[in-house]
């Protein structure tokens, strides 16, 4: 059964809203056909969606608002939305958003675009948002149609001052050991230095983890670890919270379609680094990164970066992607960057105040950044913050 669907067109084409746990069950087996036949991100997949709705912890603040497309009994698009009460504003959003790196429809191969447009004008009619807001966007994605219309259809999207950089090591390379030796001698030299520091009276072992070995005690280290750096940098990450579901739930995800590549560096059999990886398409992506700060002046995490970068060029990635985040110790490996862009509307007039708010709130706080940063007759002191002005991250 569809509910909340459209009156079909004359080509067959019919739109639907989900809004129910129960629907978005319904629908799984072919959104993943679909998601499957695309070549899409898994965080366009189904199973990620549903993943994220089961375990996300303030659904009470949260609703449902994912877009099919329909023709016939075909599902041809799907655009995977959701809507946040942010200060009474009810924000239309990415589904998944806050654990999802790129972000974007999902369409069927030989499907234009223009059925997105359709989808989003819909749903402006269907209403039940104030404003909209649509982050981490590729410069290849599907939903950049949205952004450059004319034809004045829909909450008109328009760039918003939020951005996100991907850094990226990109190939190709003869092996890992011609990749190895493109770094600089100092470089590998503190490689193998915090390596033999490591290993001073105990056993360390770089390893990938096997499929048949149980998750959830290295991601409750993981998180252990996460937390632990969270607090020493003045920040919080829900993701990691210790009774939180959603960093296994999303694990198992990758483990159930064969990505799940999770490295790590163990002294005597205790893991003092690790990250949480994916594979697809000929790219290692890493979601999650960290290290135990007990060993910080050896630079577990530099190592362990290392370590699985090579294992992934030995075993045939053309690419290490980073995700979203520009870290500084990402800019020692990197050889590529790539500029996510975000796109936001308001469709009633709370929402549109809203839009207003914020882009008054963000001027006044680069003002204010721009007076701060004018040199005094002082000398300048270094800060600990990345090229782009982040905080610097992990490892």
């Amino acid at each position: 059964m569809i509910s909340n669907a459209g009156p079909a067109s004359a080509n067959g084409e019919r739109l639907e809203i989900v809004r129910t746990a129960e629907r978005l069950q319904e629908i799984g087996p072919v959104w993943e056909a679909l998601w499957d036949e695309s070549g899409a991100y898994v965080f366009q997949s189904h199973a990620w969606t549903a993943a994220w709705w089961h375990a996300v912890p303030d659904r009470q603040r949260r609703e449902l608002f994912v877009v099919l497309a329909w023709r016939h009994d075909t599902l041809v698009a799907v655009l995977p939305l959701a809507t946040c009460r942010w200060h009474g504003v009810r924000v239309l959003e990415w589904a998944a958003k806050d654990y999802s790196d790129y972000c974007d429809a999902l369409l069927r191969p030989g499907v234009g675009p223009a059925v997105v447009q359709r989808m989003w004008d819909y749903l402006d009619q269907q209403g039940g948002f104030d404003a909209a807001y649509l982050g981490h966007v590729l410069p290849t994605a599907i939903v950049n149609t949205l952004t450059t219309r004319t034809d004045g259809g829909g909450v008109a999207l328009r760039p918003h001052h939020r951005q996100a950089t991907s850094l990226r090591v990109v190939g190709p390379w003869s092996n890992s050991q011609a990749w190895f030796d493109t770094h600089s001698g100092n470089a590998r030299r503190n490689y193998r230095r915090g390596l033999k520091s490591l290993a001073e009276n105990a056993k360390v072992e770089f390893r990938l983890l096997s499929p048949d070995e149980p998750l959830g005690p290295a991601l409750r280290r993981c998180a252990e670890l996460k937390r632990a750096w969270c607090a020493r940098n003045g920040l919080v990450a829900p993701l990691f919270d210790a009774d939180s579901p959603m960093l296994e739930a999303l694990a198992q995800v990758l483990a159930d379609k064969k990505l799940l590549r999770v490295f790590v560096l163990e002294r005597d059999g205790v893991i003092i680094a690790m990250t949480v990886n994916l594979m697809q398409h000929d790219t290692m992506m890493a979601y999650v990164t960290t290290y135990d700060a007990a060993f910080e002046r050896s630079s577990p995490g530099n190592i362990l970066l290392f370590d699985y970068i090579r294992w992934s060029i030995d075993h045939g990635a053309t690419t290490i992607d980073f995700l979203c985040g520009d870290e500084d110790y990402k800019y020692r490996f990197a050889n590529q960057q790539v500029i996510l862009q975000s796109f936001a509307g308001g469709r009633t007039l709370l929402g549109k105040a809203a839009i207003l708010s914020d882009k008054a709130l963000h001027a006044i706080k680069a003002f204010r950044a721009r007076s701060q940063s004018r040199p005094s007759k002082s000398a300048a002191k270094p800060d600990d913050r990345g090229a782009l002005g982040a905080p610097v991250g992990e490892p």
